[in-house]
């Protein structure tokens, strides 16, 4: 069986990471990974070279990503997406093509295959995003593909609704978790060695733009500075930067004068890699910030999230997050809450055994 896999940043290659290894391993499969987006960007670490590491036998990128992120060249991106991937899937034929998440880029790609009749399977459909229009992204994708692996029920229902029909839509659960139970982080001095963190308490930070209330994201840059400085007395800083959203530079900007500002209590990590970002989650006092990785992986972790503004709004939530809006002192005082919580001892909605296991059992019924 011929298996594409569509990777477009540091975030979804991560979340993949289980099943590849599998199906690599696995002489059932032919596998081909398709990598573009910001794994092409020099401005976002360049992380194809991480992809190439992993030495697959065959990688094909798709370069089509234009710098800047005004709402014109993410709209020329989308376009110019769309006809490298009309070459590409004229060019290439595949028994099943995954692809996962919300990103524009990765839309775009899909987008190209449909009058290629290419079959798609979406990771992590269903899902909702109030704050971010990468929730049409994600809807799009879903009704262009054919095989459905959803991380929990409420969104296997949002699915079927989206297709009307409940026919190859399977819960199986968040693939970044798949190896939680087994996972083991890189020894703590090691680790705090490595990226030159202080022997102290830190929080871990990653922030992106609202891309729904975009006139905002001024103000909200600001926010998050002034409540970072503040909170940088008590507890080092480690901070993930921001994707390629609409306006992601404003934030990208707002944490480069910080640093420059407070250079001894923050750290500006480009590319973490999973193994690494998994450890800076595992050692953290807490996580800060509206990614979705607070949302579906911190509670494994047993850590408190600190959920800012609307981006993640509507995402079902396990018990460990504290929402808040976008302004200084609630950010504070939330963070405050947070650390005082300690450890959160409960569940993760997101967490089903064997995952990746049960794609591939899955898939391999799937003609």
């Amino acid at each position: 069986m011929k298996i594409g896999v569509l990777t477009s940043s540091r975030a979804d290659y991560g979340i993949y990471l289980p099943l590849l290894n599998k199906i690599k391993k696995d002489e059932f499969f032919e596998l081909e990974i398709i990598a573009f987006g910001t794994h092409l960007s020099r401005n976002h670490g360049y992380t194809l070279k991480d992809i190439e590491k992993d030495t697959y036998n065959c990688i094909h990128t798709v370069s089509s990503l234009i710098s800047n992120d005004s709402e014109e060249s993410i709209a020329s991106s989308y376009g110019l997406t769309v006809l490298k991937f009309a070459d590409f899937w004229n060019m290439h034929k595949y028994d099943l093509v995954f692809c996962l998440g919300d990103r524009f880029e990765m839309s775009a790609a899909i987008q190209g295959g449909i009058p290629f009749g290419v079959k798609f399977a979406h990771l992590h459909g269903g899902e909702t995003t109030l704050g971010a229009i990468d929730n049409i992204y994600r809807h799009q994708i879903t009704l262009a593909s054919v095989l459905h692996f959803t991380a929990t029920d409420i969104f296997t229902e949002k699915v079927c609704t989206l297709i009307d029909s409940s026919q190859n839509v399977f819960t199986t659960g968040s693939l970044s978790l798949n190896d939680i139970k087994s996972f083991s982080p890189i020894e703590r001095q090691t680790f705090f060695e490595k990226f030159g963190i202080p022997e102290e308490e830190f929080i871990l930070v990653t922030f992106h733009p609202e891309t729904i209330s975009s006139q905002d994201n001024f103000q909200y840059a600001e926010e998050m500075k002034k409540a970072l400085k503040k909170i940088s007395k008590n507890q080092f800083v480690v901070i993930t930067m921001p994707n390629a959203d609409t306006q992601g530079s404003i934030f990208r900007k707002a944490i480069e004068e910080l640093k420059l500002e407070i250079s001894n209590r923050i750290l500006l990590i480009e590319n973490f890699g999973k193994i690494n970002y998994f450890s800076a989650m595992f050692y953290a006092s807490i996580l800060l910030g509206n990614t979705s990785s607070g949302i579906l992986e911190a509670a494994s972790f047993g850590k408190y999230v600190v959920n800012v503004g609307d981006r993640q709004k509507g995402r079902a939530q396990s018990k460990n997050i504290i929402n808040c809006e976008f302004e200084e002192k609630a950010i504070v005082s939330s963070v405050t809450k947070a650390i005082e919580s300690n450890i959160y001892a409960g569940g993760n909605i997101y967490f089903k055994l064997e995952t990746a296991d049960n794609i591939i059992k899955i898939i391999k019924k799937f003609t």
